[in-house]
């Protein structure tokens, strides 16, 4: 059973652009708007690895960070930032990796492959 993602992210289009590439390298995803749907989803779907924008409307990736790392069942589920706002690597304590939009592709690639395999 192939690996899921969750993507959250306020960009329509950067949901797609990675929704599209991780699903083109193996990977089953979701996807989120903001931190609120985000924690929703997130219940639902179980994914074994998050990545996350900082800088969205209603709840942000920080405080979407902040409650996750609160709820027992998904404290350890790896988070990825991807996001485009300075001082980024201060608001969540503990990313796997941050990465600044755009993306460089391969480099995600290689850090979700040695989080959570292929």
């Amino acid at each position: 059973m192939p690996k899921k993602v969750l993507v959250i992210d306020d960009e329509p289009h950067v949901v797609k652009y990675l929704t599209v590439f991780l699903q083109d390298c193996g990977y089953e995803t979701c996807s989120a708007g903001d931190g609120e749907a985000g924690f929703e989803v997130l219940k639902k779907e179980n994914p074994d690895l998050i990545t996350l924008d900082l800088q969205m409307p209603n709840e942000t990736g920080t405080r979407f960070y902040r409650n996750l790392i609160k709820t027992k069942d998904y404290k350890d589920v790896p988070v990825i930032v991807i996001s485009g706002i300075p001082g980024r690597h201060l608001a969540v304590s503990k990313p796997v990796a941050v990465f600044e939009k755009p993306i460089d592709r391969e480099a995600l690639l290689d850090t979700i492959r040695k989080t959570i395999g292929e």
